[in-house]
């Protein structure tokens, strides 16, 4: 599958975003590690807001209007409006940087990537999925068509870390059960979400699928849910505390 344009639309599809999409204290320790002890970072494709930390200087850049509203709605720093290829910045502006599940919008991945570098003289943060371990979670059986799009998009791990440079790391981010950022993989024991539209709508992909194609791949689940087969194969999930998936963080060091 080709996708010629991998940027979501939020200023439509985006409006529940932010009720959907929140910090997940599990996660945000390990992006928190990442980052050490600074005191400024840079926040590219910030969104809503997700995961910024209380006890540094935030700045955000997010290109998207309806983001940048519900930002100021959840009481976030205003955002610049901007893009990742071309940051407003001078170079070792900040001590870190960090782009969250933001990457696979960018249509020039590499650009933004060395721009993250260019303004950053600490660590830069990509959290990212792996598209090579999007089989690992149960919906590949539900939704195939679905993980073909998130695998258009996610860029190989190999390739963040090639654009980034410097010395780098990967982290496996095990998600835990009641994971409060609702990503597909925060659902992984309780399938249920998936019959709302609410949530769908928070996951960009659903996004690109032709038209007719959601509805049948949710009722594709719920029938499975209503006969038992789900839970005859995947039921033991909804007692897992963790899952570790396709998430990732990529973390960079300067040389």
């Amino acid at each position: 599958m080709k996708i010629e344009n991998p940027a979501f639309n939020y200023e439509t599809g985006g409006l529940t975003y932010s009720g959907q999409r929140q910090t997940d204290p599990h996660i945000a320790r390990f992006i928190s590690d990442a980052l050490g002890d600074i005191r400024t970072l840079l926040n590219v494709g910030a969104g809503s807001g997700s995961y910024e930390p209380d006890n540094c200087y935030v700045v955000a850049v997010e290109p998207s209007a309806e983001m940048r509203r519900q930002r100021l709605h959840k009481h976030k720093v205003p955002a610049i409006n901007a893009k990742a290829g071309a940051l407003p910045f001078d170079d070792n502006s900040f001590d870190a940087a960090m782009a969250l599940v933001t990457v696979h919008h960018w249509p020039d991945i590499e650009k933004g990537l060395t721009e993250l570098r260019r303004v950053s003289k600490g660590p830069v943060v990509i959290m990212s999925f792996d598209p090579d371990a999007l089989d690992d979670f149960w919906n590949v059986h539900y939704f195939p068509e679905l993980i073909a799009v998130e695998r258009a998009r996610y860029p190989s791990i190999a390739r963040i870390q090639e654009g980034l440079g410097g010395v780098t790391e990967i982290i496996k981010v095990p998600i835990p059960l009641l994971c409060i950022d609702g990503f597909q993989e925060a659902y992984y024991g309780r399938p249920e979400a998936f019959l709302e539209k609410a949530v769908r709508q928070s996951q960009s992909a659903w996004g690109f699928l032709e038209p007719g194609k959601e509805d049948e791949l949710v009722e594709r689940l719920y029938s499975e849910l209503k006969n038992g087969e789900w839970e005859r194969k995947y039921g033991h999930y909804r007692h897992e505390p963790f899952f570790t998936g396709a998430l990732r963080l990529v973390v960079s060091k300067a040389k």
